[in-house]
C-alpha cells in the first residue's frame, strides 16, 4: 500500500489514534499535514514522526469547528504542497453526561468538533480533489454511533451523523473518483477512555468477542487500507474495528 507522492491531512493528529494514523501514512510514503488545536503538541509529534520516517510532516493549529480556520489551513497546504490527496477526520471530543444533566454547552461542542469539524474539512478540500479527479476521505467514526451508548447522546449522535455525512458524501463524489469511507473503532486505550471507571472498562471488555481493547495501530492500519489505492472500488462503507462488539 505505498503512497509516496501523496499529501494527507489527518485531524487530530498529534496524539492517540490521530497520531497512529499520521505515522502509519507516512511510513508508507505519503507527506502528512496534522491539523491539530493543540500547536506544542503538534509541532513536537511531526517533528518526532518526521525523524523516525524521512517524510515531510507539517503541523498546522487548526480549529476545526470553524470553516475559515479549516479553510485557511487548507489554502496553506495547497500552496506549500501544491495538492491534498488523503483527508482522515479524526477530530474528536466527549463531553458525557446523562441527557436529563447535559448541558445545551457540551452538546453543542461534540456536534460542533466531531460533525461540523468533518464537514468543514471535507468542504474545504472536495473542491481540488474534484479538480484532481482523485481522492481519498475517511471519517472516523466510532461503534458509540453504530449502536449509542449511555452518557453520550452528543457523542453517539455525532458519531452516528458521521456515518450518513459519509455515505452523502460517498454519493455526491464518486463521479470525481473521490471515495468517502468511515472507520468505527471499538474501545482503545486513549485519553478519551482513560477516564472510565473500572468497573465500566470491565464491562466493556465483558461485551468484546476478542476479549481486549483495540490499539491504536489497528484502527490507523484500518485507515489506510481505505486511504490507499487498493481501495479504489470501496466507497460509502463504514469498517467497524472494534473485536466484534458490534456486528451489523
Amino acid at each position: 500500500m505505498g503512497m509516496e507522492g501523496k499529501i494527507a491531512i489527518v485531524t487530530g493528529g498529534a496524539r492517540g489514534i490521530g497520531r497512529a494514523i499520521t505515522e502509519t501514512l507516512a511510513q508508507r510514503g505519503a507527506d502528512v499535514v496534522i491539523a491539530d488545536l493543540k500547536a506544542e503538541l503538534a509541532e513536537q509529534t511531526s517533528r518526532e514522526i518526521a525523524q523516525t520516517t524521512g517524510r515531510r510532516i507539517k503541523a498546522f493549529s487548526v480549529d476545526v469547528s470553524n470553516y475559515t480556520s479549516t479553510q485557511k489551513m487548507v489554502e496553506q497546504v495547497l500552496s506549500e504542497f501544491g495538492r491534498v490527496d488523503i483527508l482522515v477526520n479524526n477530530a474528536g471530543i466527549t463531553r458525557d453526561k446523562l441527557i436529563m444533566r447535559m448541558e445545551e454547552e457540551d452538546w453543542d461542542l461534540v456536534i460542533d468538533i466531531n460533525l461540523k469539524g468533518a464537514f468543514n474539512c471535507s468542504k474545504a478540500v472536495v473542491r481540488t480533489m474534484m479538480k484532481q479527479r482523485y481522492g481519498r476521505i475517511v471519517n472516523i467514526s466510532s461503534v458509540s454511533g453504530q449502536a449509542g451508548q449511555v452518557g453520550q447522546a452528543n457523542y453517539s449522535s455525532s458519531k452516528a451523523g458521521l456515518i450518513g455525512l459519509t455515505k452523502s458524501m460517498a454519493r455526491e463524489l464518486a463521479s470525481r473518483q473521490i471515495t468517502v469511507n468511515a472507520v468505527a473503532p471499538g474501545f482503545v486505550p486513549t485519553a478519551l477512555t482513560e477516564v472510565l471507571a473500572p468497573e465500566l472498562k470491565e464491562a466493556i471488555l465483558k461485551a468484546i468477542p476478542l476479549g481486549r481493547m483495540g490499539k491504536p495501530q489497528e484502527i490507523a492500519y484500518a485507515v489506510a487500507f481505505l486511504a490507499s489505492d487498493e481501495a479504489a472500488y470501496i466507497t460509502g462503507h463504514v469498517l467497524a474495528v472494534d473485536g466484534g462488539m458490534v456486528m451489523m
